[in-house]
Formats: C-alpha cells, structure tokens, sequence
C-alpha cells in the first residue's frame, strides 16, 4: 500500500489531535471551569477529526451540556471529511451527478424511514416543548440529537422554530443546521457512487 502526502498528513493530524484531546482531558480532570477549546475544532477542521473522536469515544464518554457542541462538530467535521477524502482517493463515479430525486425513487425504504424519522423528531421537539412549559421531566438533549443524527435532522430544524424551542442553544441552533448538512454530503456521495 503506498502512502502519499494526504495520507502522511492525515496520520499526523489525527495522532496530535488524540494526543492533544487525551492530555487536555486528563489535565481538565483536576481543574474547573468551561469545556470549550477552540483548538479542537481547528484540529478537526485541519483533518484530526478522526483522532478527536476516537479520544472522545475512548475516554470522555459522558455527554452533557458543556461538551455537545463539541462531539456534534466533530462527528460533522469528520464525516464530511471522510467523504472529501473518498472523493480525492477517487471512490467516485467518473461523471458527478445530483439526481437526488432518483436515489430516492430507487431506495422508497430510504424515503419512508426519512420522512418516518423526520416526523418523530418533529413531534418529540414539540413534547419537549410542552414538558418544558409545563415544567416536567424532558426529553434529554442527547436524545433529540440522536435523532437528528439519524436522519431527523429537517424535523428538527422545523420543530425549533415551529415551536420555538431550543433556539438559543448552541448546540442545537449551530448543531442542527451542522447535521442537515452532514447528511446533505452523504446523500450527495451516495448519488455518486
């Protein structure tokens, strides 16, 4: 297997940025304050998403409001990433296509579990919303992002504003749209596979 510069590169990265994630992490541990750090997200934007997110998943497991933001960036980051880094490789067609109707209309299974998905979050955006008034136990962040993730992110853009709920919070404000264009590349690299 030979390796180019992209490769190098990108081996690098992603080692500082699991290095620097590992070694912030166990610092912060024995110190307080805020869990933003404007250099992972440089580090994820300059390739290290994939080492970002292997430190986050092997030693910060605990999801809470000061580090969402972060892990919904970085899985963004990285999976548009790794669809540019396919798509440099050349694990494409020959001609791009943007027949996003016609991945659709090949795959209605895909189209019912979107629109099913969508409607779901849609709707659990609303719950919330009501509990929250209501001042009832609500339905974790962790999961109205989940299912954003896992295709919902269009119902819950809508639900948010329908509803007006959750727009000032970063991770959904920011994290949504953030989504909805993660899912945009995987569509598009779909089409032209």
């Amino acid at each position: 297997m030979n390796l180019g510069y992209l490769d190098y590169y990108l081996i690098a990265v992603n080692l500082t940025g699991f290095l620097f994630f590992t070694l912030n992490h166990r610092l912060r541990a024995h110190t307080s304050g805020r869990r933003r750090d404007p250099v992972f997200l440089f580090t994820a934007l300059l390739g290290g998403s994939l080492g970002l997110l292997a430190a986050i998943l092997l030693f910060d497991r605990k999801a809470d409001k000061d580090n969402m933001m972060q892990r919904v960036f970085v899985l963004c980051v990285f999976v548009m990433q790794t669809v540019a880094v396919l798509f440099v490789k050349g694990y494409h067609r020959d001609e791009i296509h943007f027949a996003v109707w016609q991945l659709f209309y090949d795959n209605q299974i895909l189209c019912v579990y979107l629109a099913a998905v969508n409607v779901i979050t849609f709707l659990a955006f609303g719950i919330d919303k009501f509990l929250a008034v209501r001042r009832r136990r609500r339905i974790r962040i962790v999961t109205l992002l989940g299912l954003s993730v896992l295709g919902g992110s269009a119902g819950g853009l809508v639900g948010m504003y329908a509803f007006h709920h959750k727009t000032k919070k970063d991770y959904f404000a920011f994290g949504i749209p953030l989504i909805l264009l993660m899912q945009m590349t995987l569509i598009f690299y779909a089409i032209n596979l």
